[in-house]
């Protein structure tokens, strides 16, 4: 193996683990703020034990997301020196917004938060509470603004042979940021919705706590709905978006691989890549012009069009990426998102028509759906980020070109071992203290939060 792809192997490795958090701060931290305003409106004390239980499994999940999100901003200048020195004009302004902002916005209120309680004024602390998750998801559209440029880059000119920034609004207004950021918000909804609602059936099945839980259970019901819903509807403008500006990242993700029109949607395909050609397919006619214009005509097009369009337009190379990721990718993502979609459905219309939720043979099996969310996130950013190759800015700087020129295959070997041994006992960490916590119920979010803080950050 070279360096360069050892680099992308590392970085990508540290990015799942740092995105298995991201989407769960993002979601609980709205639906905890929720909690604490129907406490502070109502007064009922059940609403309070919720949001600090709930609050304490965030603040666990924040923990490990701020320590594995550190060292991948790292790599860009160790691994990634050469794409930093070209794009790094543009790309280390929404990053430095991000941490100076968003991040120590989050960060100050979330410790305000943890040790305010009596000690703050009602209204005031669940302010706080709601400005640790305007913080979480501004943090996450400043990153989303700089992944934008690298997928669609805008408002910049090329001087010296770098990429300089001519157009900060530009950057802002960037059409991905707008398709990109809803669809990572709503998804990160989804993954507070599904973590409440599985937890909450554990202990449902078990009946404990059955008035926290069961309000618990159908507040993160009704949330995720309507987040999951939001999704569908954002993603397929997401998929429009991405056959105007990345048409073969989506021609990859159907095994596509001459122009159609009216272009048929892959139902399942077996792929041979190097002969771009199928071993087996089974496809529906005119579904994926649907998909991408709304209506059943109008042209898609494909692998073979676009590797002879690409060559003409940045020279000789391969421009195809990895079908097999990028095709199952988008078919687990999406695959898992209408099965999120009936399984909220079908609870929603139990809890509306006021049905038991529990008590069927396999109800114990229930908060397994916690993994649904986690799977189809990272599917998703695998499809995105690997869709794009061979490009790590498209269009512009190919992922070959990016990597440090000093850097040797043995050292970033090391360090991809290193980084995949101590992400993995963090991520054991963070599963164990969330599995501890989240079993014991809400009798231990009435400890301390001094105690909370340090045991976290013990971890």
């Amino acid at each position: 193996m070279n360096a360069a792809l050892l680099a992308q192997w590392q970085f990508g490795v540290t990015s799942v683990y740092h995105f298995f958090f991201v989407p769960l701060t993002l979601g609980l931290s709205v639906l905890v703020a929720i909690m604490e305003t129907i406490y502070v409106r109502t007064g009922q004390d059940v609403y309070k034990r919720m949001a600090k239980f709930w609050g304490k499994l965030f603040v666990i999940n924040y923990a490990m997301g701020v320590v594995t999100g550190i060292v991948m901003e790292f790599q860009f200048g160790m691994n990634w020196s050469n794409y930093s020195r070209f794009v790094g004009d543009i790309f280390g302004a929404p990053l430095a917004i991000e941490a100076l902002l968003a991040f120590f916005l989050e960060s100050t209120f979330l410790g305000l938060w943890i040790f305010g309680w009596e000690k703050l004024s009602k209204p005031v602390h669940a302010l706080t509470i709601w400005m640790v998750a305007f913080g979480s998801n501004i943090s996450a559209l400043w990153i989303l603004i700089a992944n934008s440029f690298m997928q669609q880059p805008v408002g910049y000119e090329i001087v010296g042979g770098r990429a300089v920034m001519t157009d900060f609004f530009a950057l802002l207004t960037n059409p991905n940021i707008w398709v990109q950021f809803p669809h990572t918000v709503f998804s990160g909804f989804v993954t507070a919705a599904f973590f409440v609602m599985g937890i909450s059936a554990y202990h449902l099945v078990r009946r404990h706590e059955e008035d926290l839980f069961g309000k618990s259970f159908r507040m993160a019901n009704v949330f995720g709905m309507i987040a999951i819903t939001l999704v569908i509807f954002v993603g397929h403008s997401q998929a429009q978006h991405v056959i105007r500006m990345q048409p073969m990242k989506m021609a990859a993700a159907e095994a596509l691989w001459e122009s159609e029109d009216p272009a048929s949607l892959s139902l399942f395909t077996i792929a041979d890549e190097e002969r771009l050609q199928d071993v087996f397919s089974i496809r529906v006619p005119r579904l994926l012009s649907l998909l991408a214009y709304n209506r059943l005509e109008g042209e898609v097009k494909g692998v073979r069009n676009l590797q002879a369009e690409y060559e003409a337009k940045y020279g000789p190379g391969r421009y195809v990426p990895s079908v097999f990721i990028t095709y199952w990718s988008f078919r687990i993502m999406v695959g898992l998102g209408f099965l999120m979609f009936f399984i909220s459905a079908f609870l929603l219309y139990r809890v509306v028509r006021r049905r038991p939720l529990f008590q069927w043979r396999y109800a114990g099996l229930f908060p397994f759906v916690i993994a649904l969310p986690y799977i189809s996130n990272t599917t998703g950013w695998l499809l995105t980020e690997m869709g794009r190759q061979p490009w790590v800015v498209f269009g512009l700087m190919k992922t070959a070109d990016a990597i440090s020129p000093t850097v040797s295959a043995g050292m970033v070997l090391t360090s991809l071992i290193t980084f995949t041994i101590i992400y993995g006992v963090l991520m054991i960490a963070d599963i164990y203290l969330l599995v501890r916590y989240a079993k014991a119920g809400p009798e231990s979010a009435e400890a301390s939060a001094t105690h909370s803080a340090s045991e976290v950050a013990y971890w």
